[in-house]
């Protein structure tokens, strides 16, 4: 492969806070370094539909405060197609894009990594989801702003909570990991998490109501991770039937999580990781997601950042246990 000159910028999957300030550094880390810099609209989409405009610094002043992302998204079915990656490969070539940096979750850096390998193409990733599920990196970006989202909902719940007598419970985003749930219940004193990670035999909502009645609390708060199967609604109805004598109810945070203005640790790790792309690309590194790990920037191949265990510090659980009696 040649000498790269031209580097392509995209967001897919879900929105996360911080992808704004991570298109930004990107951007004029790149341009800094002497790069051409091209953004691609609408994720993988707009790189099968040639939806690409050349970028300069001016692009993306003022946008590191903004949530969303400037660049539009979306969960592209096209590109999981290989007629659809031959698309998009021949629009990299007619736009003269050399590299290409994604910013998403889980199923972005997957079809990245597939592309990659595919046309022998240099891809490098930034863990943008608010799930927190990448490996390798501490924190993803957005993740902290909807960490702080939930916990000022949950604040805000607590007091009707607390002026009614109810229990609630309320539903927060992360698919199969219970980062924000188990964090958000020990920022905001919830009672309880239930989530994918304690999925043992114990029955989580029994545990919970056990200990919850012994303490004779009459309002608690119960954060439960979203689940086709299992999620807040789920328990509700089980407490209805099983403990009639309680008041229940849910409320399911949904969108409201994923936008806002980024915290201030979203703003630096996008800044930081966005950096870190570039560096990556004059280093000659192909394939990795940049990820900060011990304050340190690392590089971390698709293949181990996409894994799907990435590990739930377990303690966390027995500190929510020990300060919900």
């Amino acid at each position: 492969m040649g000498k790269i000159k031209t580097i392509g910028v995209l967001t897919s999957g879900g929105d996360a806070p911080g992808m704004n300030a991570a298109i930004r550094a990107v951007t004029r880390a790149g341009i800094c370094n002497g790069f051409n810099i091209k953004g691609i609209y609408r994720g993988f989409d707009g790189l099968i539909n040639d939806e690409v405009k050349p970028f300069t610094t001016e692009n993306v002043s003022g946008i590191i405060m903004q949530g969303g992302t400037i660049l539009k998204t979306a969960r592209s079915k096209e590109f999981m197609t290989p007629e659809g990656r031959q698309k998009a490969y021949e629009t990299l070539v007619k736009e003269e894009i050399d590299a290409l940096v994604v910013i998403g979750g889980n199923g972005s850096l997957t079809g990245a990594r597939d592309f990659a390998s595919e046309f022998d193409f240099c891809c490098i990733g930034l863990p943008g989801t608010i799930d927190n599920d990448l490996y390798g990196t501490d924190s993803t970006i957005g993740y902290d702003t909807t960490m702080n989202t939930i916990v000022e909902c949950v604040d805000r719940i607590r007091d009707t909570a607390q002026s009614h007598e109810r229990i609630f419970f309320v539903e927060v985003m992360g698919r199969d990991a219970g980062f924000l749930a188990q964090n958000s219940a020990i920022a905001s004193g919830a009672e309880a998490a239930i989530i994918p990670e304690d999925s043992t035999d114990v029955d989580q909502l029994a545990r919970f109501m056990e200990r919850g009645i012994r303490k004779s609390k009459k309002s608690c708060i119960v954060i439960v991770s979203e689940s086709p199967k299992c999620g807040a609604l789920y328990y509700a109805e089980r407490v209805r039937n099983e403990f009639p004598n309680y008041d229940v109810r849910v409320s399911i945070l949904g969108h409201l999580q994923r936008g806002g203005r980024p915290s201030a640790h979203d703003r630096i790790l996008a800044s930081r990781t966005g950096v870190g792309a570039i560096e990556a690309i004059m280093q000659g590194q192909r394939n990795v997601m940049i990820g900060v790990r011990n304050n340190e920037v690392v590089y971390v191949p698709f293949s181990d950042a996409i894994r799907t265990d990435k590990p739930l510090d377990m303690k966390l659980i027995k500190v929510l246990d020990e300060l919900s009696i």
